[in-house]
């Protein structure tokens, strides 16, 4: 049974990551009760709470109920102007589970009077139930919460827990990031073939599903290496071994490059939480 059964669960923020949460919800197990707090949603989320039997209100009322399970999926720049009016839903019992980039546990607790506290990281995959989210959870965090916690983000996907909070931000510059990477390899796989004659909508339709194939035979295929996958379709002296040739040089290839791209990620990432 899903740790979600019997419980409450208030989301506030209903953006991208926090609608794709609540769509989330509405595919698979649903929670006793829900609450949406966002003070502009659009005809979507209306709908959507209508249809599921979610609770949706702009602000929170005082007087309000504490729940089990806090979501927030707010602009981190807006945390210190929202926690007053949030402190009514967080209860002694309360699991809050915070998806606002670059907020340590120690900002979040600082603001809201909860001790049980685990710090998500999901990228935009989830949207379509196929993302990865990296947790860390807090030592006030017994393990009813971290179920729930981890039911509660698996309806965005997988989800991958770290121990040791300070890594969150290499996570966050691998994966929270990531799809940004890939699209960006879709794009100029597609300049690369248009510039070697192909026609630019093929080029196109050609990158983007030859990197969803592989990306789907990777799924497919989870105890197989990456590395094996690639030395299946390397013929030794072909035309992927001229390719990677270059993409593998020992200066100035994709590995290293990569490298000083996540290092540079994971520095932003730091600066933003200090």
């Amino acid at each position: 049974m899903s740790a979600l059964a019997g419980v409450s669960v208030a989301l506030v923020g209903a953006g991208k990551m926090g609608s794709a949460l609540l769509a989330g919800l509405a595919r698979g197990a649903r929670p006793a009760r829900a609450l949406v707090v966002e003070p502009k949603p659009s005809p979507r989320l209306i709908a959507l709470c209508e249809e599921h039997g979610f609770a949706l209100v702009s602000t929170v009322e005082h007087g309000s109920e504490s729940v089990d399970a806090l979501v927030l999926a707010i602009k981190p720049q807006a945390l210190d102007g929202a926690a007053p009016a949030l402190a009514p839903l967080v209860g002694p019992k309360t699991l809050l589970v915070s998806i606002l980039a670059g907020k340590r546990v120690a900002d979040l607790s600082a603001r809201l009077p909860a001790s049980a506290i685990v710090r998500a990281m999901p990228n935009t995959p989830g949207a379509i139930g196929r993302g990865v989210t990296g947790a860390f959870a807090s030592a006030g965090v017994d393990p009813d919460q971290r179920r729930l916690a981890q039911d509660l983000l698996e309806t965005l996907g997988v989800v991958a827990w770290i121990e040791r909070e300070e890594l969150m931000d290499a996570l966050t510059a691998v994966s929270g990031s990531g799809p940004a990477y890939v699209f960006y390899l879709a794009e100029c796989l597609a300049a690369a073939g248009e510039r070697a004659g192909l026609p630019g909508e093929l080029a196109v339709r050609l990158a983007r599903e030859t990197i969803a194939g592989a990306g789907e035979l990777m799924r497919r295929e989870p105890d197989v290496p990456a590395q094996t996958l690639r030395e299946n379709v390397t013929s030794p002296g072909g035309v992927t071994a001229a390719a990677l040739g270059v993409l593998m040089a020992e200066e100035e290839g994709l590995e290293r490059l990569m490298a000083r791209a996540i290092a540079a990620g994971t520095r932003r990432a730091g600066e933003l939480a200090g």
